[in-house]
């Protein structure tokens, strides 16, 4: 019997591709700075972005999604930059990191050249053995810092299967859960938050979600296709949230935000910075949290 494709594991190029392509750009106008991420992408992809050397057609590429979904490139990009920097600047004061819905992302491998600290890779199966096959043909061998966490977001125990690969409950730890949220109903969003209340203080937090207006068909933001695809015909994303009742739906499992990163704070901080002339979209926003 042909084994059965998980809709949402597939969303894992998208995120993997774009770093790669702002690779390309000239250093000092990338919105993110990923070095690995052409290399984790299949072969296929690897030629797609390869043709991005060319600004003539990076151009068409960035054009294109932005037809489709106007500034979501800006926003997925200055996401990952966002924390990347946020994690840079605490490895002082964690013990390990945990990235909750890890996908094809490079992170763990760029940090791991730069510190002993444990580094934990949470996602689906089908996930995490694409991942463990990407970075022997990589790198050859995954770092000892870095373990992969097969897991199902919907259904396991998360706190049992990280014990199984040497997680510590009293690791005040740095989660990531990037791109994630909408893809998990209610309830299993709530399961996390749940196993995320026992994290020890001083434990910091970055996810990101999709604002719950767009997921009740509300507000668009201008990118009628995306909802077309996401909800509409598959329902792939099924949980969103209203950012002014972050803080307190946060602070129910004992978290306190620290800030919310929207679109204002990607023009600022990184957008114009680089030169570049994009926008950002307000379908999706970054919360950094600290344990209390």
């Amino acid at each position: 019997m042909a084994r059965k494709v998980n809709p949402a594991a597939q969303t894992a190029f998208g995120p993997i591709v774009l770093a790669a392509v702002e690779h390309q750009e000239a250093e000092g106008h990338r919105l993110v700075d990923d070095e690995l991420a052409g290399q984790f992408l299949p072969l296929g992809l690897r030629w797609l972005v390869g043709a991005t050397r060319w600004a003539v057609a990076r151009r068409l590429m960035i054009g294109a999604s932005e037809r489709t979904g106007p500034g979501l490139w800006a926003d997925m990009a200055c996401r990952k930059r966002y924390i990347d920097d946020k994690l840079d600047a605490a490895l002082a004061d964690i013990d390990a990191v945990v990235v909750l819905g890890a996908g094809l992302d490079t992170r763990a491998y760029r940090f791991a050249r730069r510190t002993d600290v444990p580094i934990f890779e949470v996602d689906l199966p089908v996930n995490i053995a694409r991942k463990a096959a990407t970075v022997r043909r990589v790198l050859g061998g995954r770092p000892r810092s870095v373990h992969l966490v097969p897991v199902d977001f919907e259904r396991d125990d998360l706190s049992a299967v990280l014990a199984t690969h040497g997680y510590r409950q009293d690791y005040r730890a740095f989660f990531i859960w990037e791109g994630v949220t909408q893809y998990l109903t209610e309830d299993a969003v709530r399961a996390t938050l749940d196993y995320l209340k026992t994290a020890a203080p001083s434990s910091r937090l970055v996810f990101t979600y999709v604002r719950r207006d767009f997921i009740d068909g509300q507000n668009l933001y201008d990118t009628p296709s995306t909802y077309r695809s996401m909800r509409d015909k598959s329902q792939l994303w099924r949980f969103g949230m209203r950012t002014e009742e972050v803080p307190d739906f946060l602070a129910q499992y004992g978290w306190r935000v620290v800030e919310q990163a929207g679109p204002d704070y990607f023009l600022q901080h990184y957008i114009r910075p680089a030169g570049r002339d994009l926008g950002a979209s307000k379908l999706e926003w970054s919360v950094y949290a600290e344990k209390l």
